[in-house]
Formats: structure tokens, C-alpha cells, sequence
């Protein structure tokens, strides 16, 4: 089966073989042929933490073209064996607004993270954390830096847990200030803040 997101144009900016799950490819996010996967996922109850419940295809696809201007943000799709997986957004941390709620170091990467939902065949054991291993490969390896920072909402246990799971080491409850510029608008975000760094993540290659 042929896979629909292996386009030159959307060439992958990382790619990582996991055992028993499949090659997950990281690719720029395309706002416009995205829209209906991001729509589809955004919408769902379980991602209401996300901030986009109730927000038209039209608008996603506007908040997305607008990160796709912005040199300090990045949006990023998932793909595993030509199936969507995940939403991934980059960014740097002094060019945010948690940038304002903690000393930055050089070196770190803010990231914000959606993984689908469970397939038809429902969750697989080990899937997020191989996800989640996937993209910090691409942080901190392949981009060369030091330390990843998360920001889940406070009350989003499940996420703050899995991260802990994964090695994130939790730092100060923090809140984000409001944001309201052209094309976004984010409320005042009460957030827990978690950090993962290359020694603790990939301790061969720190």
C-alpha cells in the first residue's frame, strides 16, 4: 500500500525504525491537506486540554498556516507506516510565553504533543512512550539540544504522568500568561511544567 504522505513535499525531518510498532516518519505539517486529521482529533473529548474543541476545520487550518510563519514555532505530523500518529509542535522556549514562567537555558526546546486516538483495534501497550521516545530523538539528537520543557494543563494528570514516566523530571506549577495576537488567541494557562534532558534521555549520546 502506497503511502500518501511520502509526497517530495512533505519529506520526512526525521525518521526512527521501533521495534513491533513500525517506522514513525516526523513530517512538516501541510495546514491545508492536515486539516481534516487535525479537525478529527482536536474535536474529540479527550483532547479538550488541547484548545481547539469547538473550532471550525477553516480555523485550524488559519492557526496552523499562521505557526507556519512563525520562525520560532514548527508543526509537525506523525506518521507511522503511512497511518497519522501524532501532532507535534516545537518551539523555542524564549520566544513563548512559558519563557516568561522559568530561567531558560541554552539548549532548550519547548514541545507541545497530541497522539491520535487508539486505532480500531484499540490502545496498544507501549505505543506513547515509543512515540514519545521518537520525538525526543528528534529534539535532542537531531537537533542538537540539550533539554526538552512540557507544559500540560495541571489538571491533565494522565499526560503529567506519562511524561514522568518517560523520565521528565517535574518542575514549578506555573501560569501562562494570555496571548492575543492576529490569527491566535490563548487563554491564561495554568501549567506544570516537566523537563527531559539528553543525559537522562539518550545518556550514550549526551
Amino acid at each position: 500500500m502506497s503511502d500518501p504522505y511520502a509526497a517530495p513535499a512533505r519529506e520526512a525531518v526525521h525518521e526512527r525504525p521501533i521495534d513491533g510498532f513500525g517506522t514513525v516518519r516526523i513530517l512538516p505539517l501541510d495546514p491545508q491537506a492536515d486539516a481534516d486529521v487535525l479537525h478529527a482529533w482536536v474535536s474529540e473529548e479527550r483532547a479538550a486540554f488541547w484548545g481547539m474543541n469547538g473550532l471550525s476545520r477553516a480555523r485550524i487550518r488559519e492557526i496552523y498556516a499562521h505557526m507556519d510563519t512563525l520562525a520560532a514555532h514548527h508543526a509537525f505530523l506523525a506518521v507511522v507506516d503511512g497511518t497519522p500518529a501524532a501532532l507535534l509542535q516545537t518551539y523555542d522556549p524564549e520566544a513563548d510565553r512559558v519563557g516568561e514562567c522559568y530561567e531558560v537555558r541554552p539548549g532548550d526546546i519547548g514541545l507541545h504533543l497530541l497522539v491520535a486516538p487508539a486505532g480500531q483495534n484499540g490502545p496498544r501497550p507501549g505505543w506513547t512512550s515509543a512515540l514519545l521516545t521518537s520525538f525526543a530523538a528528534y529534539c535532542l539528537l537531531g537537533l542538537d539540544r540539550r533539554r526538552i520543557v512540557v507544559d500540560p494543563d495541571v489538571r491533565n494528570e494522565k499526560a503529567i504522568a506519562r511524561f514522568v514516566r518517560q523520565g521528565f523530571e517535574k518542575g514549578p506549577a506555573v501560569v501562562l500568561p494570555e496571548i492575543d495576537i492576529p490569527d491566535v488567541y490563548l487563554p491564561e494557562k495554568h501549567a506544570q511544567l516537566a523537563f527531559l534532558t539528553r543525559e537522562v534521555a539518550f545518556p550514550g549520546d549526551a
